[in-house]
């Protein structure tokens, strides 16, 4: 059984999912998460209420500061469903309680990188940690492009506004739900960290 198909079992047990993707080989993840289309993602959404994404999740403990972490994803939108966001932890002097990061994928030259901060939410039932579109980085590692504030030009109509609320599926798999201007969107996202 594929990883949507599993999803879409009328009795799908989030535990039981979150081991087997585990258990698979990174490849294999990413294959099996890339795989799931609107349906399965909005069912993975509802599943995973309550597990608690934490920025651990986003950018694993001993990475050092300002070391990108890639996240490949797949989104629920008609097309250019494929893209990655990137993170990383600050450096010292900077809030530590965040991380920053971007999106990256074919769109990026016409809608901007959408950079972002990652932060606790303080218990929100939509998911504890937020990906906040309306705060951006002050900073970047080198390799990143140029940092653009998401209410200017094209990336107005797609960053603007948005919140993404995280939820965690397995050690390397998380899930989304974009909202804007406090309203939930149809808009979900599924992401793979890179081993």
């Amino acid at each position: 059984m594929t990883l949507a198909e599993r999803i879409l079992e009328p009795d799908a047990d989030i535990g039981a999912l979150a081991a087997w993707l585990d258990g698979l080989d990174p490849a294999r993840r990413l294959e099996e998460t890339r795989g799931l289309g609107p349906k399965a993602q909005r069912a993975l959404w509802r599943l995973c209420r309550g597990r608690v994404a934490t920025l651990e999740d986003f950018v694993p403990k001993g990475r050092p500061a300002m070391q990108p972490v890639r996240h490949f994803g797949r989104n629920t939108l008609p097309a250019f469903t494929r893209f990655e966001k990137r993170f990383c932890r600050p450096p010292e002097g900077e809030d530590r309680s965040t991380l920053w990061g971007y999106n990256e994928g074919v769109t990026r030259p016409v809608v901007g990188p959408g950079y972002f901060v990652v932060r606790g939410t303080d218990g929100d039932s939509r998911g504890e940690t937020v990906i906040d579109y309306t705060r951006v980085p002050p900073n970047k590692p080198a390799e990143w492009p140029p940092i653009k504030f998401n209410e200017r030009g094209l990336s107005r109509l797609v960053y603007a506004g948005m919140l993404d609320f995280m939820r965690k599926v397995s050690g390397h798999v998380t899930i989304g739900r974009a909202y804007r201007g406090g309203r939930e969107t149809p808009n979900c996202f599924v992401l793979c960290r890179e081993p």
